[in-house]
């Protein structure tokens, strides 16, 4: 597979100026910024207390500008993006599995 198809290259020149760095280190800081949430869940084995809109319009909002940085083909974006989808991929993967779990309430009963 040729990565030129996919990204302007010439963003990854010696004469990259000083905002596609610090866009590709923030936007990275971004994914990095979901994994105590996503280690919080595996480790406690419990999601109950997660917003899975909020998690859920953040991971769209993230894929709507992986695809920008796929068709302009800007590294920066793409990278970033990337990887904020993989880590909030995880958490709400973690959702699933722990945070739709039944809780019994004590004293009340149902009328049937």
């Amino acid at each position: 597979m040729r990565w030129g198809k996919f990204i302007n290259l010439n963003t990854l020149s010696p004469n990259m100026t000083l905002l596609p760095i610090l866009a590709t280190i923030f936007g990275l800081g971004e994914g990095i910024f979901n994994l105590p949430q996503a280690i919080r869940i595996f480790k406690r084995k419990s999601a109950r207390d997660l917003s899975i809109f909020t998690y859920g319009f953040q991971i769209i909002s993230v894929i709507v500008w992986l695809f920008y940085g796929l068709e302009i083909k800007d590294f920066p974006i793409i990278i970033s993006n990337s990887f904020a989808v993989i880590t909030l991929g995880v958490v709400i993967f973690g959702w699933f599995l722990y945070g739709r779990e039944k809780t019994k309430r004590k004293g009340v009963k149902r009328k049937t």
